[in-house]
């Protein structure tokens, strides 16, 4: 791929628009940042606000945009976690120069409360015992999570990941708001490079968001939460306590933590320290608590050999999937989200054919490598519920 930089012809640009023009066009020298879901949204995201300044210099910096969004490579990872992650970087220098930018992609709330179940947000979690009071993030600590699970220490109430400072939060809020029996949130296990999902947590505790639905105080790359509303953060904010154990992937003293967290232990104020051999703050920030056709074999037909490709799925502009299979329920549950990260639908089946034969009727998927992709990992994900093994979806 031959690949040529955009150039700003305005030289009279204004210092904002110069010097996010500069970020962006550092990002797109880079390889990893042409195939990068950051680079991908944030483009889509200028390309979405830029029209509403109604200025010359946005004028210039949206023809480079789309240049830009046509030497994009296809999507190899939503992110690649970088410590710098210049997309996004690049973003927050344009909104806070210009604030009403930032609201201009929010959506209202997308994810859905079922009265039939709990959780009613789908993810990857694991549910102990729904009327416990004890709610644990294990953050980028995936492993963390079947390790405490099989701890099974009383008081628990739900366990799972957090890998994001947005769609991953919005899961958070939904799901504890939802059950009144919960008053703890321990965060725990490693933060995400960048994204730093867990600390956004604990902003979002102790400050909320502003008008633009951002998480005041969060360093996280992208920490706006589109999923939620503003009344539903209140209630999680006054509905719980959150121990930070941020650091910590001892599974034993998650555990004991969580013993001593319930009710029928010692109170919050005089619960011990860690005491593992991790970096971890034990703070516990405290707040009043609110309930809560096949082929023949004719020497005619050529025989080809598959090349080895390393090529990755090639950028589908439909949006991309998360998938979700329940052991419990068996059925697989597939999460539509366009780039910017609003969920569009749900789609749910018993197997996956039903489920991507759905998805192809519908046009939601319009790259054949990503059609290829899905139905491979639909057909794991099925598996992984008949064969019982714990699905992790491959990047694209």
């Amino acid at each position: 791929m031959k690949f040529f930089l955009p150039i700003v012809h305005n030289i009279s640009m204004n210092p904002t628009f110069k010097k996010v023009h500069s970020e962006i066009q550092r990002g797109m020298k880079l390889s990893r940042c042409r195939k990068c879901g950051c680079m991908k949204g944030t483009l889509g995201n200028l390309k979405a606000s830029l029209p509403l300044l109604k200025m010359k210099d946005a004028e210039a910096l949206l023809k480079c945009v789309d240049e830009w969004l046509g030497q994009l490579e296809p999507l190899a990872y939503p992110c690649f976690g970088c410590k710098y992650c210049i997309p996004p970087e690049a973003m927050t220098i344009l909104t806070a120069k210009y604030p009403s930018l930032t609201s201009s992609t929010l959506s209202s709330c997308e994810l859905k409360i079922s009265d039939n179940s709990w959780p009613p947000v789908e993810g990857e979690y694991t549910v102990l015992d729904k009327s416990a009071p004890i709610a644990v993030s294990t953050l980028a600590s995936v492993k963390l999570e079947g390790k405490l699970a099989g701890l099974k220490p009383a008081g628990l109430c739900i366990v799972g990941k957090t890998e994001t400072e947005n769609i991953g939060i919005d899961k958070i809020v939904k799901n504890i708001v939802s059950n009144p029996a919960i008053n703890f949130l321990i965060v725990a296990g490693k933060d995400t490079e960048g994204h730093r999902s867990g600390k956004t947590l604990l902003a979002l505790y102790e400050n909320g968001v502003d008008k633009d639905m951002r998480v005041i105080g969060s360093k996280g790359r992208r920490p706006i939460l589109k999923n939620v509303t503003s009344a539903e953060i209140n209630a999680f904010r006054k509905q719980v306590r959150i121990k930070d154990m941020i650091g910590c992937e001892s599974a034993k003293t998650i555990a004991e933590t969580v013993k001593e967290l319930s009710p029928n232990a010692v109170s919050v104020q005089t619960a011990s320290a860690c005491g593992c051999s991790c970096e971890c703050n034990t703070q516990t920030t405290a707040k009043p608590t609110l309930s809560l056709s096949i082929a023949k074999p004719v020497a005619a037909i050529p025989k080809i050999t598959a090349e080895k490709h390393g090529k990755a799925v090639k950028l589908d502009k439909s949006g991309y999937f998360v998938i979700i299979p329940s052991k419990e329920s068996g059925n697989i549950l597939v999460e539509h989200y366009s780039y910017d990260n609003k969920l569009l639908r749900k789609i749910e089946g018993k197997n996956s054919r039903d489920i991507y034969f759905t998805i192809i009727t519908n046009n939601w998927v319009t790259e054949l490598s990503h059609a290829a992709y899905l139905g491979k990992e639909l057909s794991r994900a099925e598996l992984s519920i008949k064969k019982k093994f714990k699905f992790v979806q491959d990047g694209a």
